[in-house]
């Protein structure tokens, strides 16, 4: 490492004796639990959203992630080392801001980069001699070098020399309880070496396991490629699910077959399609990108029309069941259990779960939800006019529906009720595998 420039030394200085005062810049699902992480590192944190409904519930100790649990603030609202704002100036105090901000696709599937710019900008509003960057949001390789730093060096300050920059993307996967924001193994790419150096320094002060790698590039492509081998794979077994049902084949019972060879083979499971802020996105960042380029990334954009393509099958399988019965779909009344993207959460980014339930709508069913994590759906992006609260899942509201359809097995719902009750259960998560046989007919999805 090259000799340290003197603001350098002194923010690796504040790092080691952890009087370094880290402002987090977005508190969603993945910035509210990494700002506790170096809160119980010993740091002084501040935390930056713009809803300020957040900043009230956390400056009062509420938690607004449940699957974080109630208690997860508390301790932090009653510390003088923590404070909660919507005002940009309180981030001038910070040594280190680290961005987590959105990276969604516009409507014709480009990156939006307007989250990033406009995080940045503000952050170059108050950038300082001394201060450390760092960007944890999904996105094309080449955004912190050609992307940041040059809304940052327009303040007149340099990176690598006045303030450092670096990126290390986010692992975070909601509702997991095998690891969490400490455990999970964090990748640090600099925009140069020194700020590489120092962001590894930050992240191991509050990170169990830390791993440099030589350029910001390297950590933001290596965050494109998990998710897009997680996309890749999801989109195989989805193919195959039809296939092999049309044969009269248990995808089911095919993986589980599978992936009893301790080599060479990792299980990845179908479903309604994708959902979360990272499978449906992330990859189509580097699509975008490599266009740039003259590429064309043919096996990201299959995976993409394949998994977008599963809420259009669960819904023809949902007519063949309700066909089998003598029943239509336009008019018959449909459950449809769970919400969030994926089981035990909250959490309705892209669930595939809100095109399922307009593909019901267009073909005028009579549609409501259960869910316990979800007790109201108020729409989102694509879906706004679609606000529902969730229906109690009762033995009366389950013989009341013509047909019930698993999108989300979540833990707490009783299939062993619905599977005695139901007339017709089409299920797109083998959520009734251990209840079979139902007492009504079942249609797997």
């Amino acid at each position: 490492m090259p000799e340290l420039s003197s603001p350098a030394a002194e923010l690796q200085h504040k790092i080691q004796t952890r009087t370094a005062v880290i402002g987090v810049v977005g508190l969603g699902y993945v910035g509210l639990p990494l700002l506790r992480a170096f809160f119980q590192a010993g740091f002084p944190v501040v935390g930056y959203d713009i809803d300020p409904q957040k900043i009230a519930l956390l400056r009062q100790g509420s938690s607004y992630l449940k699957h974080l649990g109630e208690d997860f603030v508390q301790e932090m609202a009653r510390s003088p080392k923590f404070a909660a704002t919507a005002e940009a100036h309180e981030l001038a105090r910070a040594d280190a801001i680290i961005l987590c901000v959105p990276t969604p696709l516009g409507k014709h599937g480009e990156p939006d980069m307007s989250y990033i710019v406009k995080s940045t900008e503000m952050v170059a509003s108050v950038l300082r001699k001394g201060q450390l960057i760092s960007l944890e949001s999904t996105t094309y390789p080449g955004t912190t070098r050609g992307d940041c730093q040059p809304i940052l060096e327009r303040s007149g300050l340099v990176a690598g020399r006045d303030f450092f920059l670096a990126f290390s993307p986010e692992r975070e996967d909601p509702g997991r309880k095998d690891h969490d924001t400490q455990t999970i193994p964090k990748l640090v790419g600099g925009a140069d070496e020194v700020s590489g150096k120092l962001a590894t320094q930050l992240y191991a002060a509050a990170i169990r396991q830390v791993i440099p790698v030589e350029t910001a590039e390297i950590a933001e492509a290596a965050k494109l490629l998990e998710n897009i081998y997680r996309c890749v794979n999801i989109a195989l077994v989805n193919e195959l699910k039809p296939v092999l049902a049309a044969m009269g084949i248990d995808i089911w019972k095919v993986i589980d077959a599978a992936k009893t060879k301790p080599f060479g083979f990792q299980a990845f499971y179908p479903g309604p399609g994708l959902g979360g802020h990272c499978i449906p996105i992330d990859p189509f960042y580097l699509t975008w990108k490599a266009r740039e380029f003259g590429h064309h990334t043919r096996f990201i954009e299959l995976a993409g029309e394949i998994n977008n393509s599963m809420p259009h099958y669960v819904i023809h399988r949902t007519i063949d069941g309700l066909n089998e019965l003598g029943k239509p779909l336009r008019g018959a009344r449909v459950l449809v259990i769970g919400l969030a993207y994926k089981p035990d959460v909250d959490d309705v980014r892209e669930t595939p779960a809100a095109e399922i339930i307009k593909l019901l709508f267009e073909h005028g069913a009579d549609v409501s939800y259960h869910d316990p994590h979800v007790p109201l759906f108020a729409g989102m992006r694509r879906y706004m006019e679609y606000r529902m609260h969730s229906t109690p899942l009762t033995e009366g509201n389950v013989q009341a529906a013509d047909c019930v359809l698993i999108v989300t097995n979540h833990a707490a719902v009783d299939w062993r009720m619905i599977a005695r009750h139901a007339r017709l259960v089409v299920d797109s998560r083998n959520a009734m595998a251990p209840h079979q046989p139902i007492a009504g007919a079942y249609v797997p999805a």
